[in-house]
């Protein structure tokens, strides 16, 4: 089924590009409609800037950094500046919340909370608290009993920094990237998802309004060709993506042509490990949400749980109840539970997969299928297989939609052996009734975060992964250091 054309939408854009501080329009005539992924309708048009109009983006951002205010003012000043944007974020919740409903599909309250008020917080949690705490510089004394020199060691800002977002957590994605840039006194250009790129535009708005200088943040959209541009173009410094794996190579082996340095926040096939002594009761919550929170779309979400026999039918029989539960349709509408995937092309990706599991021999215990009475949108049920083996391609391959799957563990020492059989190591889980227990198992789980009996983030911790999950860090002081390079001072003491 084709999108339909609102009828709030007409042929004219609705955004144009954000380059020098300035809307300016593309230098090409292409556009792309943005979907509302529920209802199918146009809700918005954009410009799909060319490689000249990301060139520029990016002559702005060299010209910004090389001649411009921003990486020599102090981080004092800076975080003054980010604390307005925060200011302005807040002040425009409310449109954010209806503005993430429409173009990622997320449910009312997950998009007033966790795509729209955490965002938030974790930008003025980096501004308000982690900059005033940050080592900018620290001494290197000298060697006593040598003549060798002493000095200082300071971190300074990478350079001009191309970021590329992801769809699923449109404003949390690209804050998580233009904050920690910003704050180490970077220059930016933001490059959204096609997908959801209304988000950006506004967080353009807002840095406008706090009084960002002109070039230090660029705002484009754009599909491969963007991409390339910024990170193939020998005057960027450091390239942040969040995407697939497979995009995630792509960017790597362009970056390399220059050297540029790249972070990388990729894909994940988590699991949750539930003891024989675990309270299934508790844990339920977490391994429902691993399944329908933004319909699947999210890289650390835990999409496999491994369980012992003696508990695996009681777990199959409570997930299925829940599941049961769970109210699919337009995230606009009170009541509704789960939402769309982002389109039609990733739904069919998860059909696919599905097709792919069945066939190789694992069951169906809940879904499967799509939702019955939804003739528009791009939804599929919430879904779990059982019987399934750690070596099955639906235990291994990310499938970014609301599929979980079980799997049967002899002991702990299994558990372990299957978490760590997988090509990504992003998140993880582990539910037991003795917290030794539980640590010892999480401090031999290869993976970048593993919460123990429900536990939650915490906007200090750093956010990544090992293995194909990515390069580096975000979040807290540790992805503001991503954005810095290092540079030794030192002076003769005779």
């Amino acid at each position: 089924m084709g999108a339909q054309h609102d009828s709030s939408v007409t042929a004219e854009l609705t955004h144009r590009l954000y380059i020098d501080g300035a809307w300016v329009d593309s230098h090409g005539a292409e556009t792309l409609d943005i979907v509302n992924p529920a209802t199918e309708s146009v809700i918005a048009r954009v410009p799909v800037a060319t490689r000249s109009d990301v060139n520029g983006a990016i002559r702005a951002a060299r010209l910004a950094f090389n001649q411009g205010p921003w990486p020599g003012m102090t981080p004092t000043a800076r975080a003054k500046v980010l604390c307005r944007m925060a200011d302005a974020l807040e002040r425009r919740t409310d449109e954010l919340v209806e503005m993430n409903i429409a173009e990622a599909g997320s449910v009312r309250a997950f998009a007033r909370t966790r795509h729209v008020a955490d965002p938030i917080k974790q930008f003025r949690h980096l501004a308000e608290h982690v900059m005033p705490a940050f080592s900018w510089e620290y001494p290197l004394p000298p060697v006593a009993g040598t003549t060798l020199a002493q000095g200082e060691v300071r971190r300074e800002p990478w350079g001009v920094a191309a970021l590329v977002s992801a769809y699923n957590f449109p404003l949390l994605l690209n804050l998580c990237k233009v904050g920690p840039a910003l704050a180490a006194g970077c220059t930016a250009v933001l490059k959204p998802a096609p997908a959801t790129p209304l988000e950006a535009f506004l967080i353009a708005e807002v840095a406008d309004e706090a009084g960002l200088p002109p070039g230090v943040l660029n705002v484009v959209t754009g599909g491969i060709d963007a991409g390339i541009e910024l990170t193939t173009n020998r005057h960027v410094d450091i390239v942040s993506f969040t995407g697939s794996d497979d995009v995630g190579r792509a960017v790597y082996q362009q970056a390399a042509g220059s050297l540029k340095k790249v972070v990388l926040e990729l894909g994940g096939k988590s699991a949750t490990i539930l003891c024989d002594d675990a309270d299934i009761d508790r844990a339920l919550p977490f391994i429902v949400g691993g399944i329908v929170t933004q319909a699947g779309q999210g890289c650390a979400l835990l999409t496999r749980t491994l369980v012992h026999p003696s508990r695996r039918d009681e777990l199959v029989d409570k997930v299925v109840d829940a599941l049961a539960k769970v109210v699919v349709g337009d995230p606009a509408q009170p009541g509704t539970t789960m939402g769309p995937l982002i389109s039609a092309a990733q739904r069919d990706k998860v059909e696919s997969l599905i097709g792919t599991g069945l066939a190789e021999g694992a069951k169906i215990a809940f879904g499967g299928g799509r939702p019955a009475g939804l003739g528009r949108g791009f939804f599929v049920e919430p879904t779990l297989f059982v019987d399934v083996d750690n070596s099955m391609e639906i235990a291994r391959r990310e499938f970014f939609g609301p599929v979980g799957a079980v799997i049967t563990v002899s002991d702990d020492e299994e558990a372990i052996r299957v978490a760590n059989d997988s090509p990504y190591g992003l998140s993880g889980a582990v539910w037991a009734k003795d917290p030794v227990r539980a640590n010892a198992i999480a401090r031999r789980l290869r993976t970048g975060h593993v919460s123990i009996n429900g536990a939650g983030s915490n906007p200090h911790m750093p956010f990544g992964g090992y293995k194909q999950s990515g390069l580096g860090r975000e979040w807290g002081a540790y992805g503001l250091d991503e954005y810095l390079q290092l540079k030794s001072v030192t002076w003769r003491v005779t």
